[in-house]
């Protein structure tokens, strides 16, 4: 097992200066055209207890907005579980981690955020009556991250593409997984009942 960092720094080379330079403490131009553009956005945040979540956020390209130092982040409707939102009570911290489809490249935003549900905020996100709050975001660390990720995995890729029915429905899966004996919705049924919310 590898427990310190003498012994991890051991199995890699040093990181090269462009890596640690383009860590930027703010949004420039090309962030922000990023954000702009992105229509899907993974949440990251920790619990007081330390305890991990990751969440995905999706929207129209541009859903959320930004500047320089800030961003603003609506909340739609989802499994009301409330986890991230939760975890950003309890501690403060985020990351955040935008896709556009069909750039290999990612977007690696971190930093600090706090729950408002007053009308200045949601002000821009007045054409969803949905949204109850904003996630807004001081930017602390933000840089582009290299596409070998999305490369390796063909992310965009037709060739790599899953058909759906090679899972059960998710409320099959769902029913197995909590022991239920309840008729699985299927997936025809979910996507009818998402539609009505998304």
């Amino acid at each position: 097992m590898i427990d310190d960092l003498q012994r991890l720094r051991a199995l890699y080379p040093v990181p090269g200066e462009r890596a640690l330079r383009k860590q930027m403490d703010r949004l420039d131009r090309h962030a922000l055209r990023f954000i702009a553009l992105s229509p899907f956005v993974v949440l990251s945040t920790a619990d007081a207890q330390g305890r991990q979540d990751a969440s995905p956020r999706g929207g129209a390209p541009g859903f959320v907005r930004a500047d320089t130092q800030r961003l603003w982040i609506p909340d739609a409707p989802g499994n009301h579980r409330l986890d991230s939102l939760s975890n950003i009570i309890a501690t403060g911290g985020i990351g955040l981690l935008f896709l556009l489809p069909g750039v290999d490249e990612t977007l690696r935003v971190n930093g600090r955020a706090r729950l408002h549900d007053d009308a200045e905020r949601l002000a821009p996100f007045a054409a969803d009556p949905r949204v109850r709050l904003v996630i807004e975001v001081d930017v602390q660390e933000a840089y582009l991250h290299c596409a070998k990720a999305l490369m390796r995995s063909k992310l965009w890729s037709d060739a790599a593409r899953v058909e759906r029915s090679v899972l059960p429905s998710m409320g099959a899966m769902i029913n197995e997984q909590i022991g239920s004996d309840a008729p699985a919705e299927s997936q025809a049924q979910m996507l009818a009942r998402y539609a009505q919310d998304l």
